[in-house]
């Protein structure tokens, strides 16, 4: 059978993107285990991991706090509104839910902001604390298939705990680029070799090495893991709506209408339905690749 007509299950997309996600982020995990290994036995004492435990509880504590606060700052970075059900949004709040009712997750609050860019987000910490925001461009230019597309989609992140994934992988990736900073800066102010520094010049190369690599392959495998979660909240809006052409009727409108967005924060980039910004290195996978498995589903 020819490879265009191979179908694909939704359920075996959401399972294999899962396990590719673990897997990236067990290289993550990895690559922070050997850093820490490498510069400790590179400098040969204690005050460096003295330095590295005061930079990891400094960087999970930055992160958690904004992790808990997650929906505030994004909602507050695009000026979005809250909406009820009665009113201009009314079909909005009617799909989200209904979309609810069929997935068996809570109902999330509810936004809109300005911007004629074809658009949507999801965040929160938990499906109980969850909001999804929208662009008024996608409530004027998506029909109501598409636009119940877009709003599965975001459910499939909530539904899938991405929120709380994305932040322990920001976490870790954080970790390393810390740890990395501190050991390239501390080498400005070691003392002059002994015998105990020319015996560890090796770790000490290898260290520096790594600490220069090591933030530079974690940006690229988070940027994977990130596009592996849109795959699998793609497959997640298939299951809740069991109508694959509503999702691609709108990444398709996006594909040919959505221009740069310059309002758009680019710290809440990631969270968007599409790359607000289209540039190199995106935290989304292709548009076309996305309709072209949707297809097949």
């Amino acid at each position: 059978m020819p490879e265009k007509y191979t179908r694909i299950d939704f359920r075996d997309q959401i399972s294999r993107n899962k396990w590719k996600s673990v897997f990236l982020m067990i290289i993550v995990f990895a690559v922070l285990v050997s850093l820490i290994y490498v510069i400790g036995f590179a400098w040969g004492g204690a005050d460096i991991f003295v330095i590295l435990i005061i930079a990891i509880i400094i960087s999970i504590s930055y992160l958690m706090i904004s992790y808990y606060n997650s929906d505030k700052i994004a909602l507050m970075s695009v000026g979005a509104k809250e909406i009820k059900r009665e009113g201009e949004y009314k079909q909005y709040y009617d799909l989200v839910e209904g979309l609810t009712l069929a997935s068996g997750l809570p109902m999330p609050k509810l936004y809109v902001m300005k911007s004629e860019q074809i658009n949507a987000f999801a965040s929160g910490r938990n499906p109980e604390h969850a909001v999804i925001c929208v662009t008024e461009g996608t409530l004027k230019k998506l029909d109501k298939k598409e636009l119940e597309g877009v709003l599965a989609h975001e459910l499939g992140h909530v539904g899938n705990y991405d929120i709380r994934y994305m932040t322990l992988v920001a976490v870790m990736v954080g970790m390393i680029s810390i740890i990395s900073q501190i050991f390239l800066r501390s080498l400005w102010f070691r003392s002059g070799g002994n015998n105990r520094d020319k015996s560890n010049a090796i770790f000490m190369v290898i260290g520096i090495i790594l600490a220069i690599l090591a933030p530079i392959v974690v940006y690229f495998v988070q940027l994977s893991i990130s596009r592996k979660r849109e795959f699998s909240a793609d497959a997640t809006a298939v299951k809740f709506t069991r109508y694959p052409p509503g999702l691609i009727g709108a990444l398709k409108k996006i594909k040919e209408e959505n221009k740069p967005e310059k309002k758009i924060n680019k710290a809440v980039a990631p969270l968007f339905f599409a790359n607000p910004f289209r540039e190199f290195g995106s935290t989304h996978p292709d548009i076309n690749k996305r309709i072209e498995v949707l297809e097949k589903m």
